[in-house]
C-alpha cells in the first residue's frame, strides 16, 4: 500500500527547565530516538540529531546568532541523521573517526534499510528506504570522559558509558540532577545485541548509573524517569546479564 507524505514529521513536547523533546512519530518504533533541544543563558545544545528524513534545525526554536552546539551520544543511524545541519559538533573520541564518512560499518544504517516498515508515513514525495544514507558530519571537538559542557547556567559532565555501543556517552548537570543519556540508560527494552555492543561494560555502566544523584534521566528512547525508575532498570539489566 502506498504511504502518504506526512504533513508534520516531528512531534514536540515542553520537558521544563528549558527543555524540549523532539521525536519522529513516523519512523519505525525501532529508530524512533529522542532529540533534545536544551536551553542555556550562554548556549543552546542540541544532544542527538534524530535519522535526518526531513531537516531538523528549522523545526528549532533557536535565536539567529545563537552559539549552537549539536552533540551525538553515540554515532548510531537514529542519533546522528541530523547532525550535518550544525555547524559545532561534539561526539565521543571512540567513534570520533567516523563521523566524517557516516558509513554503515558505524552508524548501522543499512538496519533501517532492511527494516520491513522503516516508516509509517513518507518524509518527503517519492522517498525510499534504499536510497536513504546520512550526510558526513566530522565533530569540531571530541568529548572525553569528565570533559564539561558550560551554557552559562549549566555545567554538563561527560560520562563515558559503554555497553550499548563502545562510544556511548551522557552528559550530567550534578548541581540539578539532570541526566541526559543517550542509549546507555532509557525506559525501553535495552539493546545491547548490535555490532559493538558489550554485555560486560553494560554492567559496569549500570552499576555506575546507579551511584549517580540523578533526579531526572532524559533517555535516547522513551519517556523521561526519575532515580527511582533509573534504579529499577539498571537492577533488571542487571539481574538478566549480571
Amino acid at each position: 500500500m502506498d504511504l502518504p507524505v506526512a504533513a508534520r514529521w516531528f512531534e514536540r513536547r515542553e520537558m521544563g527547565g528549558g527543555v524540549t523533546m523532539l521525536t519522529e512519530p513516523h519512523a519505525h518504533a525501532y529508530i524512533r530516538a529522542n532529540i533534545w533541544h536544551v536551553r542555556g543563558a550562554d548556549m543552546d545544545l542540541v544532544i542527538d540529531t534524530g535519522m535526518g528524513l526531513r531537516p531538523l534545525r528549522p523545526e528549532l526554536d533557536i535565536e539567529p546568532g545563537r552559539p549552537l552546539l549539536a552533540i551525538a551520544t553515540h554515532i548510531h543511524v537514529d542519533h546522528v541523521g541530523s547532525l550535518h545541519e550544525f555547524a559545532d559538533r561534539a561526539g565521543p573520541r571512540v567513534s570520533a573517526a567516523g563521523f566524517a564518512a557516516m558509513s554503515d560499518e558505524w552508524t548501522l544504517a543499512h538496519m533501517f534499510r532492511e527494516l520491513e516498515a522503516p516508516v509509517s508515513a513518507l518524509p518527503a514525495p517519492g522517498w525510499s528506504a534504499e536510497d536513504y544514507r546520512i550526510e558526513p558530519a566530522a565533530l569540531t571537538s571530541i568529548l572525553d570522559e569528565g570533559a564539561m559542557v558550560d551554557i552559562g547556567d549549566r555545567r554538563f559532565a561527560v560520562l563515558h558509558l559503554p555497553g550499548h555501543s563502545p562510544d556511548s556517552i551522557g552528559l550530567f548537570d550534578e548541581a540539578n540532577g539532570v541526566l541526559f543519556s543517550g542509549d546507555a540508560i532509557y525506559d525501553d527494552e535495552l539493546i545491547d545485541d548490535l555490532p559493538g555492543s558489550d554485555r560486560a561494560a553494560y554492567c559496569r555502566t549500570m552499576e555506575r548509573l546507579k551511584e549517580l544523584p540523578v533526579r531526572i534521566a532524559h533517555g535516547g528512547h522513551g519517556p523521561s524517569f526519575g532515580r527511582e525508575r533509573l534504579i529499577a532498570i539498571a537492577d533488571n539489566y542487571l539481574r538478566r546479564r549480571g
